[in-house]
């Protein structure tokens, strides 16, 4: 099973990288990839360019081996739709392959808004890394969608290529990029939120300032 983790990552943090790992061992799979976002759809654009945000990543996840960093939509014109990504990753690993797309639960309780949530779920497997105390779902449609897909069994997403909505507690980790960012602007430290590594670079070229 391969793990498919998008997002801005501007910059990434522990909250991006704890949850994936938990992920990884928890559903066994055989690696993630970390999809940097070109244009924002749902959220607002990136400050860091995209080879800035590249190289926050590459050292990130330099010591995490089944960690890989994908360009796809980077590499791609326009807005950056999950539909396209999926579509392209599927023809990649063929039509046996298990794909989960891994997404917070803020982001599930917006699924039906995103480009043709349906098809999505003939591509892939949506985990949705649930911390405790996330805010329940309560769309009717959503409700229905998770009823009519949901599994709490981590078998089911490795025997079907797609199709299930599955949840996986995370640690709770309150960190966000926009809280690092402005941390930064203020002048303040955001040490211990996010790697080491990724830290000195932001420094080095002086980033969100």
């Amino acid at each position: 099973m391969i793990g498919i983790l998008g997002g801005t990552f501007d910059p990434i943090h522990f909250g991006h990288l704890r949850p994936a790992l938990e992920c990884r061992q928890a559903l066994d799979l055989q690696e993630i990839r970390l999809i940097p976002l070109k244009v924002a759809v749902h959220r607002p654009q990136p400050i860091a360019t995209a080879a800035q945000r590249l190289q926050l990543l590459a050292a990130a996840i330099r010591e995490q081996a089944d960690f890989v960093v994908d360009t796809r939509e980077l590499d791609r014109s326009g807005s950056s739709f999950s539909i396209d990504t999926l579509t392209a990753l599927r023809a990649e690993y063929g039509a046996t392959m298990p794909l989960c797309l891994l997404l917070g639960a803020d982001a599930f309780a917006h699924f039906l808004t995103w480009r043709r949530p349906h098809d999505l779920l003939k591509l892939a497997h949506l985990v949705v890394m649930t911390r405790p105390h996330s805010a329940a779902v309560t769309e009717p449609a959503l409700v229905a969608l998770e009823r009519q897909h949901g599994t709490t069994a981590p078998a089911a997403l490795a025997a079907a290529p797609a199709g299930y909505i599955f949840r996986q507690a995370v640690t709770p980790l309150a960190i966000s990029s926009t809280q690092i960012r402005q941390l930064i602007a203020s002048s303040l430290s955001p040490r211990y939120l996010l790697p080491e590594a990724v830290l000195a670079l932001i420094e080095r070229e002086r980033l969100y300032r």
